[in-house]
């Protein structure tokens, strides 16, 4: 089992890194995929070899219900189709904890499963919230998968006013940057990330409707 560094820094880092990134001038990026409600970006990453995706659409709920059905807890399994196991590794604090989770393969397992184990902490941002999270070392328990590593990642959810809607909505943006590792072709990488992003939203939707 490995041990966190200095947690306080670590959440310091990490929030500031995902804040930077909320900053990022429309410039910067390019249209990966855009549906309807919802459209992808991606850039050059500047922690590895491959993109820093964003992702952004309106989600009619509150963020802070929102949020439970995002960071760890028991909801996550019940309606994101990518995860296949999640576990509480360590509990921090209220905010903060330690969770390894498993993924599906993807494009008919051109991709195939993942294990990640990452640091994940959830605060208020303006009038919403912020839950991010970073890969962090620790022993390999599922030999099945190849070890993944999430970079800098995160959600901003805060609430916005929509003309002519009467119940509570929220602008839900995302900022992913994962090295699935192995030996995958760049293009699958690309297709499989702007999917896996797009989906993302209608299956939490989905879950939110029930």
């Amino acid at each position: 089992m490995g041990t966190l560094p200095d947690v306080t820094e670590l959440r310091r880092r990490l929030e500031n890194t995902l804040i930077s990134y909320h900053h990022l001038e429309e410039k910067e990026w390019r249209v990966a995929k855009k549906l309807k409600d919802v459209t992808a970006w991606r850039k050059p990453s500047e922690e590895f070899s491959g993109f820093l995706y964003k992702v952004e659409g309106l989600v009619m709920e509150k963020p802070c219900r929102i949020m439970d059905y995002i960071r760890p807890g028991p909801y996550r399994l019940q309606w994101d189709s990518l995860m296949t196991t999640l576990e509480i590794l360590e509990t921090v604090d209220k905010a903060c904890c330690v969770t390894r989770y498993t993924t599906a393969g993807q494009l008919w397992n051109i991709i195939a499963p993942r294990e990640f184990v990452d640091f994940s902490y959830t605060t208020d941002y303006q009038s919403g919230l912020l839950s991010c999270g970073v890969s962090v070392e620790r022993e390999q328990q599922e030999q099945s998968c190849v070890r993944g590593y999430n970079h800098p990642c995160g959600w901003f959810c805060v609430p916005v006013d929509v003309e002519d809607v009467d119940v509570p909505c929220s602008l839900l943006t995302g900022y992913i940057q994962t090295d699935l590792r192995g030996k995958i072709p760049q293009s699958a990488v690309d297709v499989a990330m702007a999917t896996t992003l797009t989906t993302f939203y209608a299956e939490l939707k989905k879950a939110l409707a029930t």
